[in-house]
């Protein structure tokens, strides 16, 4: 049969902490990643939930809309909605602006390397020629500071 060790010490309840800290909650900030959808890439907030796979999100860029939280990348940024569900147009703009929700996405570094793959699509062909000479530049210095 089964042999269970036996548990001889028990940690005190304060002591256990949560593993996650990104949890699904009112005025979570995600990022809309899946390719398919037409929001891909747009930062949105929960503002409701509909079931458990499935919430209502909105921005002040887009119109309200249910996703599946299989599309949603959670962040770390949350929104103080002030536990309103479904709040106004109005009301999540002033969240989202006192809570400076796009310049501390800019400053992350999830979003900055968001920016820098976005930067590099849009180059042309000679910005890309112009990138490669300044690296082959940068990496001649790099050997005779190094010699």
């Amino acid at each position: 049969f089964f042999f269970f060790p036996k548990r001889t010490k028990k940690r005190p309840l304060a002591a256990v902490t949560m593993p996650f800290t990104r949890n699904i909650e009112l005025g979570r900030v995600c990022l809309v990643n899946l390719a398919a959808d037409p929001l891909y890439g747009k930062l949105v907030t929960i503002v409701d939930f509909v079931d458990m796979n499935r919430v209502l999100v909105d921005s002040p860029s887009i119109q309200r809309c249910v996703i599946s939280l299989r599309r949603l990348a959670v962040t770390s940024l949350v929104v103080d909605l002030a536990e309103e569900k479904s709040p106004s147009k109005e009301t999540l703009a002033a969240a989202l602006k006192a809570a400076d929700v796009e310049g501390k996405w800019a400053a992350s570094s999830w979003g900055t390397k968001i920016a820098k793959a976005a930067a590099r699509k849009n180059l042309t062909d000679f910005d890309r020629y112009k990138v490669m000479v300044a690296r082959v530049k940068r990496s001649a210095l790099i050997k005779k500071a190094l010699k």
